[in-house]
């Protein structure tokens, strides 16, 4: 049995099969989160099978295998040729796996690791297609070492305006000051983080914050660590408000109850860490609050976009309490793809996202003369140097890290913390700052 697509999700089909028509044997597509990576890959499992051809699906997690499965079941893949498994035991297993005709790699952002070349390297005659919604590594180059062709879907602006994603409101308000975190392997230190935010008053402005922006709607707690999450849960409980931590290592029943509990209402806040980002099926919410810093920018969109699955006449509402915006621009820019793996010496400055966040209401937007929100005029007169030091602390405090490069700084906050580290003159920071339009 199969079902309707939608016209932008055949079209990603059909540019994948001209990808295959002119020689390519390993494109990638990539589509928003909440785009529906899910029905068309099944599709393509679909037609696959129905020819007598195996399939071979890839996840990372096991915890997405059964949800994997029981999608395709529902689409009408032929599951007697199709195996579904995570990358790990499939690797250890390869040499007795059935040869596929297709490979479908998913959240395509992790096949870089050997496990998965392994599997690649064991069936060289078959074809690959990989899906996400972020095409990059962790260090912002592409994945043309594994990927031959980008085949681009719709954008996320596309899709809130079309009616598949809720439009939604980005606020920004800070409860910690987290300057000077340290990166190891890519990432901020997890215990440098949570000794930031593992505090009695952050869980207090967490909440109050979550009461003032969207009390009384159902939200998916991003956190640093799982005894951060869970302490956050109990704050939350303690406060009033009904909360449950999930993390990998919770059991199955445990987790299939608090996730029913979440769906029918009875928790109002699910706790965790990573386990719902990629791909993992939990039931619609209204708000993503995040407490985790990232240097992932998919991490960062897997995040804050679970809560603008669409809904008539439902408006998101995404908190985000440590400043990843800073880093990445807001949700649904557009975003330039390419499959170069790394563009050495060149780094995306973040002053080019131009993001304004309003100090009356944290409300956070692209730039404009004013909010959009709550109305606030920003201020156009010349400013003196103090002022303008003393409304960026105000606006942003706290977002400021480790940054290795006056490239990485998006704010003066940032540009006179590098330039403080770096031993610069007080005048260096202010002249970027106006060289690169942030003052």
């Amino acid at each position: 049995m199969s079902h309707e697509l939608r016209p932008y999700q055949c079209d990603l089909i059909d540019a994948t099969r001209q990808a295959y028509r002119e020689g390519f044997r390993a494109p990638c597509i990539v589509l928003p989160c909440g785009g529906g990576k899910s029905v068309i890959v099944a599709e393509m499992a679909r037609q696959t099978t129905a020819k007598d051809n195996r399939v071979l699906f890839l996840v990372h997690r096991q915890e997405l295998c059964q949800q994997i499965r029981d999608t395709f079941h529902w689409w009408g893949v032929n599951m007697d040729l199709c195996r579904i498994g995570m990358v790990q035991t499939i690797c250890r297993r390869v040499s007795k796996i059935h040869p596929p005709a297709l490979i479908i790699t998913d959240e395509n952002h992790h096949s870089l690791a050997r496990s998965y070349q392994k599997i690649y390297e064991a069936f060289p005659d078959a074809r690959r297609v990989g899906v996400t919604a972020t095409p990059v590594r962790l260090n912002g180059g592409g994945l043309g070492d594994v990927n031959d062709k980008l085949v681009i879907g719709v954008s996320t602006k596309w899709l809130i305006e079309n009616g598949y994603l809720a439009p939604y409101e980005y606020y920004a308000p800070t409860v910690a000051d987290l300057t000077g975190l340290h990166v190891q392997r890519g990432e901020y230190v997890t215990e440098e983080v949570v000794k930031k935010l593992n505090q009695s008053a952050i869980y207090g402005d967490v909440i109050n914050y979550y009461r003032q922006l969207s009390d009384g709607k159902q939200a998916i707690c991003y956190c640093a660590s799982i005894e951060h999450s869970q302490n956050m849960a109990e704050q939350f409980n303690a406060a009033g408000i009904t909360a449950a931590h999930i993390d990998g290592e919770t059991p199955k029943a445990d987790r299939e109850r608090i996730i029913a509990s979440f769906r029918d209402g009875t928790i109002s806040i699910l706790c965790n860490v990573d386990l719902i980002s990629e791909g993992f099926d939990v039931p619609d919410c209204n708000t993503a609050i995040l407490l985790r810093p990232t240097k992932s920018l998919t991490l960062y969109i897997q995040q804050s976009m679970r809560c603008m699955r669409y809904k008539p006449g439902k408006r998101a509402v995404i908190i985000d309490h440590v400043g990843n915006y800073a880093r990445f621009g807001l949700p649904d820019m557009d975003r330039q793809w390419d499959l170069t793996p790394k563009k050495p010496g060149k780094k995306r400055e973040i002053s080019e996202f131009k993001i304004r966040q309003c100090p009356k209401c944290f409300y956070t937007h692209e730039y404009a003369p004013e909010c959009p929100h709550c109305g606030f005029v920003y201020p156009v007169k010349a400013r003196t140097l103090d002022e303008i030091k003393t409304a960026h602390l105000e606006q942003i405090k706290g977002i400021v890290l480790d940054y290795t490069t006056p490239e990485e700084c998006g704010t003066m906050e940032e540009l006179q913390a590098y330039a403080k580290k770096q031993g610069y003159k007080p005048g260096w920071a202010w002249y970027q700052a106006k060289r690169r339009g942030i003052v």
